[in-house]
């Protein structure tokens, strides 16, 4: 994925299909998206802020917990500490930041 364009198509792809999963689960919270930035409203908790980080060609996760860093790697979206899954870590923060349950899909990634 050498272009910035295709990086962030894939991106925004990624960012929608977590809204939409949001959306789907019924959790109790409000999300936006603008210019390649998903914040999700978790109340009193806060927020969590994922985003694209175009220079590094990673999705960040900024949350109560910390941040975390998720290149593509053999077609998933894996912690570059850790290589834990960016919808795995997302359900984890979701259920200790927000309280709520929300299970994403296997998030699009290039190969």
């Amino acid at each position: 994925m050498s272009a910035e364009s295709d990086f962030s198509g894939v991106a925004d792809a990624v960012l929608a299909t977590i809204a939409a999963a949001i959306d789907e689960s019924g959790a109790d919270v409000d999300w936006t998206i603008n210019d390649g930035v998903l914040t999700i409203d978790c109340a009193d908790a806060g927020k969590l802020i994922v985003n694209r980080h175009t220079p590094s060609r990673e999705i960040w996760v900024a949350a109560r917990s910390g941040g975390f860093h998720f290149r593509a790697i053999d077609g998933g979206w894996r912690d570059t500490r850790d290589s834990s899954e960016l919808g795995d870590t997302l359900s984890r923060l979701m259920r200790a930041q927000a309280g709520v349950a929300v299970d994403f899909p296997q998030l699009p990634a290039p190969v």
